[in-house]
């Protein structure tokens, strides 16, 4: 079920693109992946000589390369499980990503850096693992982008569309890219309604309008024309369809970002008796 501050559209964008922080969700998730890998494979496990092979070569690595303490400490099977623990649901974001990227580096197992990625991707984590590094994929600009349209009072119209999209995207327990990116298309068009004044114009017709009159260059016609194309073909996102297009959370919040900076920019285009 979702929470109350999600259905009213009020969760901060930097909340929902997790950029600078790790949500208790996220924490639980990824601790429950790292948790079950290393079960799995008896890590945590001590028989009557003591520790497994296996986890004393993980803990000394880790230790003595990553987090630069004394070898001699090493704690017990569980100790060390405790550590891991403490550091993802307790830790600075900062310090959970550092001990994660130091994990899988020591275990060099691509079914752990996908299941890591895998939760990354459905908490709509700000970073990815390339190479075991974490890499950003959501930039400080992009969220700006966002948080400047979400706060746009000349077009409520295209703000309630990005609203809806952006709390269709972040539902963690039900995604809906697909109506998400649809919102995110219909605010590009409430915008360029308004600015063509044409209430009943589809985004096609308003941007050629736009495009003739001298409003907006060519290229971005072209270009939110084409995206523009892609939703609303026979095949396409807008209508009803014989098979699901395979959609992700990096495509709806690519149609979110894009439609969100060029809402902010068609409502720059106003004239001034309008814009006031």
């Amino acid at each position: 079920m979702k929470k109350f501050s999600q259905r009213m559209g009020y969760t901060p964008v930097r909340d929902v693109l997790q950029t600078t922080e790790v949500t208790p969700d996220l924490r639980n998730t990824l601790w429950n992946v790292v948790l079950t890998y290393m079960r799995e494979r008896q890590y945590f496990s001590e028989g009557p000589w003591g520790m497994s092979p296996a986890i004393s070569a993980f803990a000394y690595t880790l230790w003595h390369d990553h987090l630069k303490l004394p070898v001699d400490e090493i704690p017990s099977a569980d100790g060390i499980s405790r550590v891991l623990k403490d550091t993802i649901l307790k830790g600075t974001w900062l310090q959970v990503y550092d001990l994660l990227e130091a994990i899988v580096t020591v275990l060099s197992d691509r079914h752990l850096d996908d299941s890591l990625n895998e939760v990354l991707e459905r908490e709509l984590a700000g970073y990815r693992l390339v190479g075991r590094q974490f890499v950003a994929i959501t930039q400080e600009v992009e969220v700006s982008a966002i948080e400047t349209a979400l706060a746009e009072p000349k077009a409520s119209g295209a703000t309630k569309h990005l609203r809806t999209a952006l709390i269709l995207l972040s539902d963690r327990t039900a995604p809906d890219y697909r109506n998400s990116i649809k919102e995110s298309i219909s605010a590009v068009e409430s915008a360029a309604r308004i600015l063509t004044d044409d209430e009943k114009a589809t985004l096609g017709q308003a941007l050629n309008l736009l495009e003739s009159s001298g409003q907006i260059h060519k290229a971005l016609q072209k270009g939110f024309s084409a995206l523009y194309g892609y939703t609303n073909d026979s095949q396409g996102i807008r209508h009803a369809m014989l098979e699901e297009p395979t959609l992700t959370a990096a495509d709806a919040k690519f149609f979110l970002i894009s439609c969100s900076a060029f809402v902010s920019y068609l409502i720059s285009r106003l004239p001034p008796q309008k814009a006031g």
